[in-house]
């Protein structure tokens, strides 16, 4: 694949790795970028992870997608150009971008600081082009300024993997006297386990492999339980106050509602592909709850970077040049990587 031509800013065309059918290899492909809008932000790619939300987006998984796009949605770069309103960023500056580049700005949850549940929220690749390329233009609020401490390469994953399972953490109330479960330790399992142990919980890890033991203790979790071990769920019957399940795969989900303690929530960060089914005996006799969670707003985005930075959370990444996407996007495919895939301008 051939490499992105080097540009100067601003960027009247823009450069980057499209795919143009379902299931298509990236290939290069440019496209013209319009007037940067008053309150938006040209950003020069440094770093882009790639996210398994991106192969849903490249297969059209749900019918979302519309041919060709650049996918990309996990951005570090530095800011190129601003439009003529913005006013809290410079050219120079690093920041990250997120799945979400817009919002209306005015609704109910917009003026909350909830942008991610504007019904007109703007996702970063979705109907438009995102990170695999050299720039990106978004709406200033949605670019995030970087703390210094904080590597690119390692960080970019948690502009999606990082608020995916950050949010949830926050948004149920994790703190040193809660007993937290994470199931899965892969792209978003690893970085939850670094989160909920920062929060000062008492972890434990669910993995249906035995081999990443170590990797879980190393990364944050006090216990590790093999799934595939019959007993292994039984005996932690109401045991946790948070469940939190990374994974897109179908589970015993009735069992992980068993090992709530009451009040206790088992929260979906990771979507399974069948419809998750338990009797409403299940959640009301001692009180549990399930409970599902996207992104987070920049706001919440800011604060997860702050702590990621004070308390050294890093996602694991194996680095690719954007040149070599394809290569990156068929190890991610094949659950190849340990944990994320980055690919460096």
């Amino acid at each position: 694949m051939s490499t992105i031509p080097i540009s100067t800013s601003p960027l009247s065309t823009i450069h980057g790795y499209a795919v143009h059918a379902a299931g298509a290899e990236l290939l290069p492909f440019k496209y013209e970028a319009s007037k940067l809008a008053p309150y938006d932000v040209e950003v020069r790619i440094t770093h882009c992870g790639i996210c398994r939300s991106d192969l849903h987006l490249i297969d059209n998984d749900g019918g979302l997608s519309k041919y060709p796009f650049i996918p990309g949605h996990e951005i570090i770069g530095t800011v190129n150009s601003v439009g003529s309103e913005v006013t809290d960023l410079t050219e120079g500056e690093r920041v990250g971008i997120g799945w979400q580049a817009d919002s209306c700005g005015h609704c109910e949850w917009c003026r909350k600081g909830e942008e991610h549940l504007c019904a007109q929220s703007q996702p970063t690749c979705v109907h438009r082009h995102g990170g695999y390329a050299e720039s990106i233009r978004v709406n200033a609020r949605f670019a995030v300024k970087i703390p210094d401490a904080l590597e690119s390469d390692s960080t970019a994953p948690l502009l999606c993997a990082g608020i995916a399972v950050y949010h949830p953490l926050r948004l149920h109330g994790v703190n040193p006297s809660s007993r937290v479960g994470v199931i899965g330790i892969g792209g978003l399992g690893h970085v939850a386990l670094q989160f909920a142990r920062t929060f000062g919980a008492e972890v434990t890890a669910f993995s249906s492999t035995a081999a990443k033991e170590a990797d879980a203790l190393a990364l944050g979790a006090h216990h590790f339980v093999h799934t595939r071990e019959s007993k292994g769920l039984k005996r932690l019957a109401g045991s946790f106050d948070l469940i939190l399940s990374t994974i897109n795969a179908d589970q015993d989900w009735q069992a992980y509602l068993t090992a709530l303690r009451p009040h206790g929530t088992l929260c979906f960060a990771g979507v399974p592909p069948s419809p998750v089914a338990t009797p409403a005996s299940s959640l009301t006799g001692a009180m549990k709850n399930m409970s599902g969670c996207n992104t987070g707003s920049p706001v919440q985005i800011a604060e997860m970077l702050d702590v990621a930075a004070r308390h050294s959370v890093k996602a694991q990444v194996e680095r690719f040049p954007m040149a070599k996407a394809n290569d990156a996007v068929k190890r991610v495919r094949k659950n190849q990587v340990r944990y994320r895939a980055v690919l460096t301008s």
